[in-house]
């Protein structure tokens, strides 16, 4: 097959990657713990904590937001530069693509719902009562549950592993980078990069586009 007729799938990481921010540090600013959250973040990014346990101590910060918070989150939220034009260019391909993240399907949701998006898979927050409990609903989306999301789109969407391209920035994204035919680094930590086969400074998503 040449490489023109090569259908690629694009599996993305969310936070800090298809948006500019870390959703769980913006919620924690509504609750007065943004710095502790923040800090505990960061270093689950580089590798430092496991990332399920981590995310369950910064949500449980969350305990007592109204649901509403999640709103004003979503209004804060940017994506990166390059990002939406990046699904457009895949999608003119008829080249599928994926979001997977460690945040919410509640802020994320509908921020794409407008985006030719072939699957989207992400943690969701327990609500009771018109607040946030400080707990995940269902399992907790890590880094081996990203690998299995590109290889289970990959093979609904009859794309070999080897015609696939994951992007991340951080310690969560390490085994769908080392999943991927292609495995690419976005503004990233340095244990990302090092293991990554293209590393992109930024600031633009659709760089990607140039490497394929």
């Amino acid at each position: 097959m040449t490489e023109a007729a090569r259908r690629r799938l694009l599996v993305m990481d969310v936070d800090s990657t298809f948006i500019t921010a870390e959703q769980i540090d913006l919620l924690a600013a509504y609750a007065g713990s943004q710095d502790r959250v923040a800090v505990i973040t960061e270093r689950a990014m580089q590798g430092e904590l496991d990332f399920a346990a981590s995310l369950t101590e910064r949500v449980a910060t969350l305990a007592g937001l109204p649901v509403e918070t999640l709103d004003a989150v979503r209004a804060q939220v940017e994506l990166t530069p390059g990002a939406a034009e990046l699904v457009a260019a895949f999608a003119e391909r008829d080249w599928p693509v994926g979001l997977v993240s460690g945040g919410f399907h509640e802020i994320i949701d509908p921020l794409v719902a407008d985006l030719p998006l072939a699957r989207v898979q992400a943690n969701r927050l327990e609500t009771a009562d018109g607040e946030l409990t400080g707990r995940v609903h269902g399992p907790i989306v890590d880094r081996a549950t990203k690998a299995r999301f590109l290889i289970d789109l990959a093979a609904a969407v009859g794309i070999p592993l080897e015609d696939t391209i994951a992007i991340g920035d951080g310690a969560n994204d390490l085994d769908m980078i080392a999943a991927a035919g292609l495995g690419v680094a976005f503004a990233a930590k340095p244990v990302v990069a090092a293991a990554a086969d293209l590393a992109l400074p930024g600031p633009r998503l659709d760089e990607v586009l140039r490497h394929l």
